[in-house]
C-alpha cells in the first residue's frame, strides 16, 4: 500500500492540535468533507480551549449541527475545552491513556491526535480501517479493539501511523462499503476476499470478489 498511498494524510483541515482534536470528535458518524465545512466558519472564533468555553453546549450545538449528534458533540466539546484549560494548562495531551480520559475522546479519536498531532505510534481504527483490514485478511476480528491488536502484532511500530491513512484512502477509494472495485484493486491477487471468491469460483460457485467483500462488510 505504501508503493500506492505513500503520500496520504488526514483529510480533515486543522491547524494545531486543539483543532484536530475537535476536528476528529465532529467527524464521528460524519464525513470529513462535512466536518471540514463546519470547521472552516468555526475555527475562525472558536479554534482555541479559551474561546471554546465562551460558549455553552446550547450555544455551540447550532454551529455543529449538521455533523450529527449535536448535544452529545457540543457538550463533549465544551466539557474537553474546559478540562484542557484546568488539568493541561490549555494543551492537548500526548499521551492515548490521558486523551481517552477526555470527555467524547474515545480510543480511535485518541489514537488519531496522538499520532497524527504528535507522531505517536498507534493505528486507529474506524469502519474503514476495520472493513478493509479484515476484508484483505489483515485482520480477522469481530470488533475495533481486536482489529486494533491484531494489525500492531502485524504491521512494524514504525509505520502504523502511515498506515491507518493507508487503509483508509484504500476504503474510500477502492475498497468501499458497497461496490467494491475490485476489479481495479491492486491487492486482487493477496486479497483473503478476492482468493476466497476466486477459490469458490474453481468449484463452480458463482461468486465474484465484489460479492464476497460485500459479504464481509457484514463485519462492519
Amino acid at each position: 500500500m505504501e508503493t500506492f498511498y505513500g503520500d496520504a494524510k488526514p483529510e480533515l483541515h486543522y491547524h494545531s492540535p486543539y483543532e484536530l482534536l475537535v476536528a476528529v470528535m465532529l467527524s464521528a458518524q460524519c464525513t470529513d468533507k462535512r466536518v471540514n465545512t463546519v470547521t472552516e466558519k468555526l475555527f475562525k472564533t472558536y479554534n482555541t480551549p479559551e474561546a471554546m468555553v465562551a460558549l455553552t453546549p446550547e450555544e455551540l450545538e447550532p454551529l455543529i449541527k449538521s455533523c450529527g449528534l449535536g448535544p452529545s458533540k457540543s457538550k463533549n466539546i465544551i466539557a474537553t475545552s474546559k478540562l484542557l484549560l484546568s488539568d493541561f494548562g490549555g494543551e492537548v495531551p500526548r499521551e492515548i491513556e490521558v486523551l481517552q480520559k477526555l470527555p467524547g475522546v474515545g480510543r480511535k479519536t485518541a489514537n488519531v491526535v496522538a499520532s497524527v498531532a504528535y507522531g505517536v505510534p498507534a493505528i486507529a481504527v474506524d469502519t474503514h480501517v476495520f472493513r478493509v483490514s479484515n476484508r484483505i485478511g489483515l485482520a480477522s476480528a469481530k470488533d475495533v479493539t481486536n482489529t486494533e491488536k491484531q494489525l500492531m502484532a502485524l504491521i512494524p511500530m514504525e509505520k502504523w501511523a502511515k498506515a491507518h491513512h493507508w487503509l483508509i484512502w484504500h476504503g474510500r477509494r477502492i475498497c468501499t462499503a458497497r461496490s467494491p472495485k475490485c476489479a481495479e484493486c491492486f491487492l486482487k491477487d493477496v486479497c483473503a476476499s478476492a482468493l476466497e471468491a476466486e477459490k469458490a469460483a474453481k468449484k463452480g460457485t458463482k461468486v465474484s470478489a465484489a460479492d464476497t467483500c460485500a459479504q464481509n462488510a457484514k463485519l462492519v
